[in-house]
């Protein structure tokens, strides 16, 4: 797999996984709140959960944006305001995991620290550039006559 096709990939994984969460929350919040990594939390406020559910949309808007242009600043952009957000949540959650049974508090871990690992590979991938270099045109793959 080439580099652009690995961080396109990577931006799918990412924007799949917002999309996924923000119309999970925006259309069933109190389902979303039940979670046992969520539930534990101060009391469940629908309009903050609506809220998250909207700002993850946004964030699948702008890393589908980063998939289809693949323009190298739109890419960082995207991959960066993921890892902010992931940062953010992760450290979060590792001051909040008493509640939780070590093995649900370890996974959820594991899952936060995917959620920071996958966007910080995939800034290192788009930054030196060569994901978005076009081909050179001397270096052409023709089929074989005949």
């Amino acid at each position: 797999m080439s580099r652009r096709a690995g961080l396109r990939t990577g931006l799918g994984v990412l924007a799949g996984g917002q999309l996924v969460l923000g119309l999970r929350i925006l259309l069933l919040p109190r389902l979303f709140w039940k979670w046992p990594w969520v539930s534990h939390l101060p009391p469940y406020n629908e309009h903050l959960l609506r809220d998250f559910g909207g700002a993850s949309l946004a964030l699948a808007v702008v890393l589908c944006a980063a998939v289809a242009t693949m323009e190298r600043r739109l890419v960082l952009t995207a991959l960066t305001a993921y890892l902010v957000s992931s940062v953010a949540h992760l450290l979060f959650h590792a001051r909040h995991l008493e509640p939780l049974p070590a093995a649900s508090a370890a996974g959820f871990m594991a899952l936060l620290g995917v959620a920071v690992l996958l966007p910080a590979v995939l800034v290192w991938l788009a930054a030196d550039g060569t994901a978005f270099r076009a081909p050179d045109p001397a270096v052409r793959r023709s089929a074989p006559p005949g």
